[in-house]
């Protein structure tokens, strides 16, 4: 979210959305466009998400949204991506304006390697304790993966943490309105995250789902790859149904403690996961309390 390109669309240069002047492309995929843009006033750099114009038509699911994002940004959690406004253009595309982010996708960084558990351990706790915050006021993101989390510089520690993405924007997907890469069928989430009941197509699903997928996302981080993959789609959702992940340890230099966090997030019940994501952000405390001390520094030359 840090590069501008030229935007497939150039009359959006020069629009002012929400009190913002567009300035540029930053990216395109399945649900729109997302926008570089600045406050007319102040200078405060943003993005803007315009949504597609198929989803911009449902003014009812587009209601729901707006709900939940009000919701969420009732929170003020530093793990979820602040949005500063929500409107229609002119030719009733609707938006929502955002905090700019510096940084990079989860996912492109899981492309270039694995993470240590160390780390692992502490983007998680982020990411629990931002999901614990969106679940006490009932929002839950149904779509959770790496492409939906940002690594942002932590200003306090030097190091990073990592805010979610586009809570919300899964509940706009629904059986008639298909997205790329959002969903399969009348299925609402990726599939090499999805929890067992979401593949189901449950009608009723809790933050646990949320859960289950952030245990295939430290899987992901821990070994290199998430807990299932398959060619299909089809095939991933019949392992995430009924498949037997292997221990993260059977492929990467991780501690039994944390073995035990990820079989537990990977229950296919969800009655046997965390109850919450408070509980999770308790597990994984005992995990870092339990490390070893960092290497100390080399002795100067």
């Amino acid at each position: 979210m840090t590069e501008t390109r030229s935007p497939s669309d150039p009359a959006w240069i020069g629009a002012v959305l929400g009190g913002h002047r567009v300035v540029g492309e930053l990216a395109t995929g399945g649900m729109g466009t997302v926008l570089r843009a600045e406050h007319v006033l102040l200078g405060r750099p943003a993005a803007i998400k315009v949504l597609r114009a198929d989803l911009s038509r449902h003014r009812e699911l587009i209601r729901r949204f707006v709900t939940e994002a009000q919701a969420v940004t009732a929170c003020r959690h530093p793990g979820i991506v602040e949005v500063f406004d929500f409107g229609y253009t002119d030719e009733g595309h609707a938006y929502i304006v955002m905090e700019l982010l510096t940084g990079e996708p989860l996912g492109r960084r899981l492309a270039r390697s694995r993470l240590d558990e160390a780390v692992a351990v502490e983007l998680t706790a982020g990411l629990a304790s931002a999901l614990r915050a969106a679940h006490r006021v009932g929002v839950i993101h149904r779509d959770l993966k790496p492409d939906n989390i940002f690594l942002v510089r932590d200003p306090d520690t030097g190091g990073e943490r990592p805010k979610i993405l586009d809570f919300g924007i899964a509940k706009l997907i629904g059986p008639d309105h298909a997205a790329p890469h959002t969903q399969t069928g009348a299925l609402i989430g990726t599939p090499l995250y999805m929890a067992p009941e979401q593949a189901r197509a449950a009608a009723a699903i809790d933050g646990r789902a949320d859960l289950y997928s952030l245990g295939c996302i430290l899987y992901h981080m821990v070994v290199g790859r998430p807990p299932f993959v398959a060619d299909g789609a089809g095939e991933l959702i019949a392992m995430q149904l009924f498949g037997h992940a292997d221990a993260p340890s059977r492929h990467a230099p991780v501690s039994a403690a944390l073995d035990e966090v990820v079989a537990r997030l990977l229950e296919k019940d969800p009655a046997r996961r965390y109850p919450s994501a408070g509980e999770l952000v308790d597990a994984l405390a005992a995990i870092r309390a339990a490390a070893p001390p960092p290497a100390p520094p080399p002795p100067p030359a």
